[in-house]
């Protein structure tokens, strides 16, 4: 234990001296942090040895037994749901408090009461796009049903014992190293939790287009951007036939668009290329014969993991699975009739409107041929060490103006306001609550039926032999083309006139192929009756998963396993070979450049961890990117670029295309100029890493990290963790992205199930169980999370009685 204690704090010596280097104004005084009976020594003990087998808790209406297998996991027996979600809010809090609190106050705007004026404009971003408005909307709608709104006092209830028995001895790391501590849970902060991650899951590209479309115009950006690739696998089979009548919308006679260039910073996007996958196989694929779930949705890799693990047992059901802290019940898991999982359903369901007010008191604004009251939000962002900081943020009918001349836009009078189905009333919280439960297709559909932000494709499998696939969400009938740009708010025909009904939502059940799947891409093809538009679909893991579910047979849960850790890099199999050729080898003849040219050749597309060539093909793609495009990154204005797969397709058939052609040069460039130049710079980038670190091996120059929520607690972190994969592979595992979070079930009498997440249980950094998965994590391996009984004890850490 000694041992143990000496190496935290050299550890949280290390972090310190970061913390003090940065811009955060928080950091404690030293003698409570180091006093052995209140400071951070009290946080060097793992759970297992300061477990007690009893515990009171207020407000049960009958004893709730928790018992904990050897990775920490809790298994919750209670006698009815109120009691469960109250155990849940207790334990969830005895092991996340400090994430929970965090990234609610980000989602709320208000980490400068934590960290000082360094985190003022995070906050009022975080404000003005409405976060903390839309949590309101949230909980009004979750409080609107008595059943939901007690379960969601019942667990900040128990979230609110465990603080109020908290000590300065017993208080997480964090609060002591930043110097305050918890305030009392709140169903609003559940709400506001669930916003957090519409927020993180979500994108738009509508600032960018807009400017593409003035600099390029729309003919050029329709043939970069195409609505639907060539090689279109969508989430819903091809061949499913629509058999509704949609809502008809009226469109504008003509689209007049904002028409400036617009120079402003974008709100920050989802990383390109992670995603996620989930997928099911009916049993006439398999070789029980029975169905087989799979889900690995792909966030940021952080530490304290994003994702806790829990059993939650009453007389009626046990389900099992990934919950997220903070929120009521499990979000990807399976009970004893069902299993589900989600992926990011990448539609577009948040414009921008150009807001034209009357005058500069901006108390009305243009809609059609009236002038519409706006409303006044007053944000106070409280600082520490100083005092507040006022913002005001007007809102439309359409949501909040994010952008005006105060933020974000001073070089330019605009007003931008922001329309998002994240701002309106839900009930999200009661989709799991139902999901948890439910038996059957009919079951989902209900629980389903409750859901609006952010779009998720649920997958769906079912021990009676269904399996499923929704797109879910409240999407807006668009026409052909509307919130591709920014558009004019004083236009009536630009803005929303109504919802596809949640029934026309895309979906299958039980398709001819046998099996459903989803990796953030297209969701529908041309067929399918409403307009969909996304920038950032993925067009390379898709196909791979669809041909590999196509082609196999007698399919096992192993093969499940080894298809989530899938490196096979489908676009480096189609890119390289199109680069190849238009190499001039010979301008080449270095041992170094022949050598790296032998290894890209002689590459099966594996992208495994020992593999060299990986590294190779990104830094050359990378720098052929940057060759092409650089007049675009040289703009004033934000602009993007086509995604990998159209680039493929423009090297492949318009090698002369005018699109490789630079306007400032007075060279003709092709897409050899481009190709070779990029090898060029390979050879040098390859060179000069070879001589100072040497090994070029993928998982080397990826360096995978897992990294604590706060960037200064280095010492919190894991890093250059060995593992293969990368964007556009199935194991979608970048330098900080990756599978938050692998499932595989079996459906049965029994569900046969097995889970695996990178980080542990703790979100104690001093503890065993902080970062224990990751290991088994970065090889393919999981652990058994089969369900367990009340009367199973057998192999675990200990148990917990709440009276």
């Amino acid at each position: 234990m000694k041992y143990l204690s000496l190496i935290v704090s050299l550890i949280l010596s290390v972090g310190l001296a970061f913390l003090i280097s940065r811009p955060i104004d928080s950091v404690p005084p030293l003698a409570g942090l180091l006093d052995p009976n209140h400071g951070f020594w009290q946080n060097t003990l793992s759970e297992d040895q300061i477990a007690e087998k009893e515990i009171d808790l207020d407000n049960l209406s009958a004893p709730v037994k928790v018992i904990y297998d050897e990775d920490l996991i809790p298994h919750v027996f209670a006698e009815n749901e109120l009691d469960l979600y109250r155990a849940q809010g207790y334990i969830t809090a005895q092991h996340r408090l400090w994430q929970m609190e965090f990234q609610t106050h980000a989602a709320a705007g208000r980490i400068s009461e934590i960290v000082g004026p360094a985190a003022i404009e995070l906050d009022r971003m975080n404000r003005r796009k409405g976060l903390a408005f839309g949590a309101e909307k949230g909980l009004a709608g979750m409080s609107s049903e008595p059943e939901i709104e007690a379960i969601l006092e019942a667990f900040s209830d128990g979230v609110n014992q465990y603080i109020d028995g908290l000590t300065d001895a017993t208080l997480p790391v964090e609060y002591k190293i930043l110097n305050y501590r918890p305030e009392h849970w709140t169903p609003y902060k559940s709400a506001l939790l669930l916003k957090y991650m519409a927020d993180m899951l979500m994108g738009d590209s509508d600032l960018q287009f807009s400017n593409l479309r003035k600099i390029l115009g729309e003919e050029m950006v329709n043939k970069l951007f195409p609505y639907f690739p060539k090689d279109n696998d969508p989430v819903i089979e091809a061949e499913r036939i629509w058999d509704f009548d949609p809502i008809q919308v009226q469109s504008p006679d003509t689209t007049v668009y904002p028409n400036d260039l617009l120079v402003m910073d974008p709100l920050p996007q989802p990383e390109p290329g992670i995603g996620s996958n989930n997928w099911a196989v009916s049993g006439s694929k398999t070789k029980s014969g029975r169905p087989i779930l799979a889900n690995d949705p792909h966030l940021s890799l952080n530490l304290p993991s994003i994702w806790y693990s829990m059993q939650l047992t009453t007389p009626n059901h046990s389900v099992k699975g990934a919950t997220l802290p903070g929120a009521i019940g499990v979000i990807s898991g399976f009970n004893e009739n069902i299993a589900w999982g989600v992926t990011n359903a990448t539609k577009d369901a948040r414009d921008w409107y150009k807001i034209t007010f009357k005058d500069e008191s901006r108390t009305q604004y243009k809609y059609g041929d009236e002038w519409r009251d706006t409303e006044f939000r007053i944000e106070e962002i409280k600082v520490k060490g100083e005092d507040a900081f006022i913002d005001t943020v007007v809102y439309t009918h359409y949501g909040p103006v994010v952008y005006d001349k105060s933020f974000r836009s001073d070089r330019q009078d605009v007003n931008f306001s922001l329309k998002w189905t994240a701002h309106e009333e839900s009930q999200e919280v009661k989709t799991f609550i139902l999901m948890n439960k439910a038996k059957n297709h009919d079951d989902y559909n209900d629980a389903l039926d409750n859901y609006i932000a952010p779009p998720q494709n649920f997958v769906f499998a079912a021990k009676d032999g269904d399996i499923a696939m929704r797109i879910q969400g409240k999407f807006p009938v668009k026409w052909e083309g509307q919130g591709r740009f920014f558009m004019d708010g004083a236009d009536p025909l630009m803005d929303w006139q109504a919802y596809i009904p949640f029934d026309q939502n895309a979906s299958t059940l039980n398709p001819e192929r046998g099996f459903v799947s989803s990796a953030n891409q297209h969701p529908v093809d041309p067929s399918y009756p409403y307009f969909v538009w996304d920038r950032s679909y993925e067009h390379y893991r898709n196909r791979r998963l669809n041909n590999e579910l196509r082609r196999m047979d007698d399919i096992t849960v192993d093969d499940m396993k080894a298809l989530q850790f899938d490196d096979y890099y489908l676009h480096a199999a189609e890119a390289l070979p199109v680069i190849l050729d238009l190499l001039d080898e010979e301008k080449f003849n270095s041992d170094v450049a022949k050598k790296y040219l032998q290894e890209l050749k002689s590459w099966d597309f594996y992208a495994d961890p020992n593999q060299k060539a990986p590294t190779l093909f990104y830094i050359w793609w990378d720098k052929i990117d940057d060759q092409i495009w650089k007049e675009w990154y040289e703009w004033e204005a934000l602009v993007t670029t086509p995604n990998n797969y159209q680039m493929v397709e423009l090297l492949k058939n318009e090698p002369q295309g005018e699109i490789f052609d630079h306007k400032n040069t007075s060279e003709t460039e092709t897409a050899a100029t481009h190709v070779n130049a990029g090898f060029a710079e390979l050879v040098e980038t390859m060179s000069e890493w070879e001589s100072e670190e040497g090994d070029y091996s993928w998982a080397n120059y990826k360096r995978t990290s897992v990294r604590h929520l706060v960037p200064q607690f280095e010492s919190f972190s894991v890093t250059n963790i060995y593992t293969g994969g990368g964007r556009g592979i199935l194991n979608a595992t970048s330098e900080r992205h990756g599978a938050s979070w692998r499932m595989v079930v079996e459906l049965g009498e029994t569900p046969n199930a097995y889970g695996i997440y990178p980080g542990g249980q703790s979100g104690n950094p001093g503890s065993r169980f902080y970062s224990n998965m990751i290991s088994r994590w970065s090889k393919g391996e999981y652990i058994d999370f089969s369900l367990r009984s009340l009367d199973d004890t057998q192999g675990a850490l200990f148990t917990t009685t709440f009276n």
